[in-house]
């Protein structure tokens, strides 16, 4: 990765923080080649602090550390981008993110979150969790489940009842992201199969 640390005249380069699995941008600091290299030896994400002058670890004092995942940099090789799994708070006013909780996530994010619950889960132990124990009786009852729950929702559509619903159709949804995973799929592939059928008008 070539990384450009001449362009300021520190010789550092800022490096934003985006949860790896919400997609939320968690925060921003700056690095060096030093920070960067422990940050890739310790899998916890590591910044050069300015104030104190010197390797500072994310979470070193609170626990709250960015585990880390992956990094990548923009076109001008001037700017990271490193996707981490956040233990606890990021800010230090007790919030999600430096912008404030309110601004982390959304619908969607939640969903991402919920599909990497349900990806640890599948090689867990059967009596773990539901979700464990569905992926231990194979592809065929996961699918099963799908099709009884798309019954309810059709179902419930037919009646005035919104709780009921809209409850089925979480159910139905859950149990999709399921099958999805049991075939090795994710949203983002059925949602790509969505894109290139999309004509703008």
């Amino acid at each position: 990765m070539n990384i450009n640390f001449s362009k300021y005249n520190d010789g550092l380069v800022p490096a934003i923080i985006q949860d790896a699995n919400t997609k939320a941008v968690l925060m921003m600091g700056f690095m060096n080649q030093e920070a960067i290299d422990a940050t890739l030896s310790q899998k916890k994400v590591t910044f050069f602090s300015r104030s104190k002058s010197r390797l500072w670890t994310k979470g070193e004092e609170s626990g709250n550390f960015l585990n880390y995942v992956s990094m990548s940099v923009d076109c001008d090789n001037d700017t990271l981008l490193i996707q981490a799994i956040p233990v606890g708070p990021v800010c230090h006013n007790g919030t999600d993110t430096c912008w404030g909780t309110e601004n982390s996530t959304s619908n969607t994010d939640f969903l991402n979150t919920l599909e990497s619950v349900i990806a640890q889960r599948k090689t867990a132990a059967p009596d773990s969790s539901y979700v464990a124990s569905l992926f231990d009786k194979g592809i065929n009852k996961i699918a099963q489940k799908v099709g009884e729950e798309a019954v309810e929702v059709v179902i419930e559509a037919k009646d005035n009842n919104e709780t009921l619903f809209l409850d089925e159709s979480a159910d139905l949804l859950f149990h999709y992201l399921i099958l999805l995973q049991a075939k090795g799929y994710t949203l983002k592939d059925v949602v790509k199969v969505l894109e290139a059928r999309h004509k703008p008008a």
